[in-house]
């Protein structure tokens, strides 16, 4: 099997966030593990990009008229409800 590749990705950084890195023992494995943290946990209907295209937007209405936002009460987060569960 031959070797992995690997790649240099690099990404500039203001003032604040170089000060807090610097505390950090091994920034390469931190910011990897907090790209795949932040992949892992990004929106799966706009990718992590905050912003829907038309047709997401479309795709989102038409499941929101059988769904509703209502706030968790074990966690208090934002959770998604289907208004036909719970229904016989």
């Amino acid at each position: 099997m031959p070797p992995k590749k690997t790649e240099i990705i690099s990404f500039k950084a203001d003032g604040s966030l170089v000060e807090a890195l610097k505390g950090v023992e091994n920034r390469s494995n931190f910011i990897r593990a907090a790209v795949m943290s932040a992949l892992d946990n990004s929106c799966p209907l706009c990718g992590g990009r905050g912003v829907l295209t038309p047709n997401q937007m479309r795709h989102w209405k038409e499941l929101s008229g059988d769904h509703r936002l209502e706030k968790c009460e074990a966690c208090s987060e934002v959770r998604l409800v289907c208004a036909h569960h719970g229904r016989d």
